[in-house]
């Protein structure tokens, strides 16, 4: 139980400064040239501190598709979810209180069939390349996983962050942006839903790869 915790906690934890990134570059920089290169490091740093314990997941996607694999159990899925969304929340909550609060709700702005397939690509290749590096046995204890990982968000959010789509790849990040930058939940839902139907055609692939 005590090692469950632990995980959980790390989960929490590498959720809390992605997302905490993700929100401070937006609202308190606005540099949105820098941003990608800040989140696809925060990312990176936390898969190489928390890797090794709890799978450095951070992501409800990514653990679906590591569910999907079976690397973990349906229940540990759920868990880890909970925590990760637990992290997004509150570390929304922290943005908000270092930008003076939420920023007014932004405009729908975004094209539907374009920022479904956008988000559902870059979620995809984003659980593809984690299952291939952090979670196949043929490269178990490599030591660029987390580089891999951390490179994959970055070249997404420079590809279409903010352009084409939210950029999440992400249901914890979707989630938490209707509550430090006013995202409509309309648009939140439609972008999670494209994240989890991304990471089980990752899976599917992973797993006809590998029979």
């Amino acid at each position: 139980m005590l090692e469950d915790s632990k995980k959980y906690l790390v989960e929490f934890i590498g959720a809390f400064f992605l997302i905490l990134t993700v929100g401070c570059t937006a609202s308190l920089r606005g540099d949105g040239l820098m941003a990608p290169i800040a989140i696809g490091s925060a990312l990176m740093i936390m898969v190489y501190a928390g890797g090794h314990i709890s799978g450095g997941h951070y992501n409800p996607a990514v653990s679906l598709a590591a569910y999907m694999r079976g690397v973990i159990s349906g229940q540990r899925c759920l868990t880890y979810m909970i925590a990760q969304v637990l992290g997004g929340v509150a570390a929304a909550f922290i943005v908000n209180m270092l930008s003076d609060g939420p920023s007014a709700p932004s405009p729908l702005g975004y094209y539907f069939p374009v920022l479904i397939l956008a988000e559902f690509l870059f979620t995809f290749v984003l659980c593809y390349v984690v299952l291939l590096t952090a979670t196949d046995e043929e490269v178990e204890g490599n030591s660029y996983y987390g580089l891999a990982i951390g490179f994959t968000v970055l070249t997404g959010a420079f590809a279409v962050g903010g352009s084409v789509c939210l950029g999440a790849f992400n249901p914890a990040v979707a989630l938490s942006m209707t509550i430090m930058s006013g995202c409509c939940l309309k648009l939140a839902f439609v972008t999670i839903a494209a994240n989890f139907i991304g990471a089980m055609v990752a899976a599917w692939i992973y797993r006809a790869l590998k029979s």
